[in-house]
Formats: structure tokens, C-alpha cells, sequence
């Protein structure tokens, strides 16, 4: 076999495209040959691989990009998580593609178009051509990922260090128009300036358009196994109950984080205590609902919508 042949299928883990391969003088009769004799594969039309067995991962992706053509890269979540995000691992292949390029789908790959130029949001990293991790996040964000789930993955990538908040709202410049830019702008800054403190400044701010009392503060509590908690938020109601607002800090909770976040918040709790919790998104993107559940629960103050 020609040795820059050999190379290449190394580089790409025994994935090939079927103009690579011409462009090595083996055609297609060759190619059905190796096919018919067991030793290659056509995992899709344009792509042949010279190993058999079921595909890894890398496997995989190389299959998505040599499928879609030169112009193409990773994108989205698989982008992502080859830059090192971890708790949002998907088996679903996200490829980046000219809007231009037409070609076959292929199970277990989703193709996102963009007009943005190939070679600004190309990575120079080693492997399958991957999209840069800010651009890949934040046009996943805007476009494919429901709400929620786009203002988590935003806040990830800062709170796993892999980008800084500065890095982003620079890349939602570039990227503009891009969708939800202003609410994705308003996530990243809450991120980038540290849960407690963005967290205070978000209640305060929720208060003073509800017209309810600044809660109490990091208030030290013992809980029911005799621990030292320090609470985040507290109000002392009419009745003389206090009433505990617990701020979840993260957009996207790892399973362990938030199964701690619950026995923390069921040992807080006592005869004349009650605990409650919200996320960051809801203090951020839907406080009005957030105040209504707090008055509901006997936190005075002025029901969103009504008359003032």
C-alpha cells in the first residue's frame, strides 16, 4: 500500500473517504473488492472503513466529517466534549457543514449548517477537524439546545475552566447575529463573576422589583446531624416560621452535586423552618415566577403584574 496512504489511515484511525482513496489511485471496483472479500466496510456511501468490527467513538467521528466532505467539522457537543467538557457527553455526532454542501443523512449524525467562515471557527487541534469550543457552545446554544439546557451549557464551559467569560461574550460578538445572543450574554457574565456573588446581586435585585425585604444572609444554621450549614438566603415570615431560599449555583447539576444539594436542603429543615431551592436559570431568566412562588409561600411583597 502507498505509505502516504498508509499514514492517512492512521491519522484517521482506518477511516478513508472514497476521494481519498481515488485520489490514490483505488477505485471503486478495488474498493468492492476489499468489501465483498471481508476486510473493508462501508460504514455510509462516501466512507470506507479498512478495519471491521463496530466503530469507537474517534471512529465515528471521523466517519461524520469524511462523510460531509472537506468542508466540514465537528460542532456542537461533540466539539465540545473533544475540549474537554465533561457531564454533557452525547452518542449523537454533531457535524458543522456549509450551508451549500448537500448529501445523505446518516443514523446518528446530525448535520448543523452555518454560513460562518470555515477557517475562523476551525481548531487547530490534532484529530478530526473540530470546531474552536467557544463557537461550537454558543451555536449550539442558540439554535439547538432548548432553553435551559443552553444557558447550562454556557455557564459549564466557564465553571470547568475550559473558556473564560471574556472569551465568550468576544465570540458572541463575532458570531453575531446569533440567536438568544443577549440572554446568552446575561448567563455568561452571571458565570464568570461567581455563584455567590451573582447570586446575591440577583436577589437583590428580584426583591427590589417585587418590593420584597432583603433576605438575611449566610445565616449559620446546624442541621439534624449537628453539621454547620450556612444558609443562602432567609426570610423571617409573619407567622414566625423562616423561610430558607437555597440557590443551586450551577445551570447543569452533576447527579452527585445535586444529590448532596437535597440531603443538604431535607437536613436544614425543622418545625418552624422551611426550605426551598431554585436554580440559577430561574433566578436569572425567570424571576417573576420565582417572586410569585416565595409570596406564595408568605414572603410579603407585590404580586408580578399587578397594579402597583
Amino acid at each position: 500500500m502507498d505509505p502516504d496512504l498508509e499514514r492517512l489511515l492512521t491519522d484517521q484511525h482506518g477511516l478513508v473517504a472514497r476521494r481519498q482513496l481515488l485520489a490514490h489511485g483505488i477505485d471503486a471496483d478495488r474498493v468492492r473488492n476489499q468489501v465483498v472479500a471481508g476486510r473493508w466496510t462501508l460504514p455510509t456511501p462516501r466512507v470506507v472503513a479498512t478495519v471491521t468490527g463496530t466503530l469507537t467513538t474517534e471512529q465515528r467521528q471521523w466517519m461524520a466529517v469524511l462523510h460531509a466532505g472537506p468542508r466540514s467539522m465537528l460542532g456542537g457537543l461533540t466539539a465540545a466534549t473533544r475540549h474537554g467538557l465533561t457531564g454533557w457527553e452525547t452518542p449523537v455526532v454533531t457535524v458543522m457543514v456549509d450551508d451549500e454542501l448537500a448529501f445523505e443523512p446518516v443514523r446518528g449524525v446530525r448535520f448543523f449548517r452555518s454560513r460562518r467562515p470555515f477557517d475562523l471557527l476551525l481548531s487547530p487541534r490534532v484529530g478530526p477537524p473540530t470546531c474552536r469550543l467557544e463557537p461550537a457552545v454558543l451555536l449550539h446554544a442558540g439554535y439547538v439546545a432548548d432553553a435551559r439546557a443552553a444557558h447550562g451549557l454556557v455557564a459549564a464551559t466557564i465553571q470547568q475552566r475550559l473558556t473564560t467569560s471574556t472569551r465568550l461574550v468576544e465570540w458572541i460578538d463575532v458570531l453575531r447575529p446569533l440567536r438568544r445572543s443577549r440572554p446568552l450574554s446575561a448567563t455568561v457574565s452571571h458565570a464568570g463573576a461567581g455563584a455567590h456573588s451573582a447570586a446575591e446581586r440577583a436577589v437583590n435585585r428580584l426583591c427590589r422589583a417585587h418590593g420584597m425585604p432583603l433576605p438575611s444572609r449566610q445565616v449559620e444554621r446546624t442541621d439534624s446531624t449537628g453539621q454547620r450549614r450556612f444558609t443562602d438566603c432567609e426570610w423571617r415570615l409573619p407567622d414566625g416560621t423562616t423561610l430558607v431560599l437555597e440557590v443551586d449555583g450551577g445551570f447543569h447539576m452533576e447527579v452527585r452535586q445535586w444529590m448532596e444539594d437535597v440531603r443538604r436542603a431535607r437536613r436544614l429543615v425543622a418545625r418552624d423552618r422551611v426550605v426551598v431551592r431554585c436554580t440559577a436559570y430561574e433566578l436569572l431568566h425567570e424571576p417573576d415566577e420565582l417572586a410569585r412562588d416565595l409570596m406564595a409561600l408568605g414572603v410579603p411583597g407585590r404580586v408580578p403584574g399587578a397594579a402597583a
